[in-house]
């Protein structure tokens, strides 16, 4: 099976292809660029790179969010309109799952967390089991310091994963000290070949409804809804 992996959702974009659950290829950069110009090109380029053609995929996977609102949508409409043209299978993945996939080999709670700004956090929390990775607490916008709070309560370790973990991290120390596990280095980005793998044994969402995982309502929108409950 050939499937190629797309994420669009946060600053990282990457794109990578599975052959056989063997991965062949993968682009992965982390700028605070326009992720609509530059992700054709480079599924354009990691195919050509491996003699890929699009006919010959299988399946196409997608980071659906929580992240960016621009970024998520550019990727749901990419890989959507590819399964649509190409008559394949899409595969929509969550991005806080996809950055817990980098701590499917350790044994306690898996906190995967996007910044959110004004002290709130995207996040989850996650546990390996029976090979495969299970959602312990749903995933929620939270503030990070009543979140911590309720981490503090389950008396275990918690892996942090982020790649905004500089932001938070010493209110994590704070709250659950020799309890918190941070790793160091890069590892922190999440990887379109985890998003390939994680999406690989999902079952396909429908071309059509599949939707964002926002897990709020951008600003505008919220306003908007506040504006119109005013004039009822």
């Amino acid at each position: 099976m050939n499937i190629l992996a797309m994420d669009t959702s946060n600053h990282v974009l990457g794109v990578a292809l599975l052959k056989d659950d063997q991965l062949i290829g993968e682009v992965t950069t982390n700028l605070k660029k326009n992720h609509s110009v530059r992700l054709m090109p480079a599924i354009d380029q990691l195919m050509r790179a491996v003699d890929m053609t699009p006919q010959q995929l299988d399946r196409i996977v997608v980071a659906k969010g929580p992240g960016s609102y621009t970024g998520v949508r550019i990727g749901l409409t990419t890989a959507k309109s590819m399964a649509w043209a190409l008559d394949i299978p899409v595969v929509g993945v969550s991005s806080l799952e996809v950055l817990a996939w980098q701590g499917r080999f350790y044994n306690a709670y898996i906190c995967p967390f996007f910044d959110a700004r004004r002290g709130l956090v995207y996040t989850g929390l996650y546990q390996m089991q029976h090979n495969h990775l299970e959602l312990v607490s749903g995933e929620k916008n939270v503030l990070m310091e009543d979140w911590l709070k309720e981490l503090a309560h389950t008396q275990k370790e918690v892996l942090f994963l982020s790649p905004d973990i500089h932001l938070h991290q010493e209110m994590i120390h704070t709250h659950l000290g020799d309890r918190a596990i941070m790793p160091d280095g890069p590892f922190q980005l999440a990887s379109p070949s985890h998003l390939a793998y994680a999406g690989s044994d999902k079952r396909p969402d429908s071309t059509h409804t599949l939707v964002p995982n926002y897990l709020r309502l951008a600003e505008a929108e919220a306003n908007w809804l506040r504006e119109g409950t005013r004039e009822k």
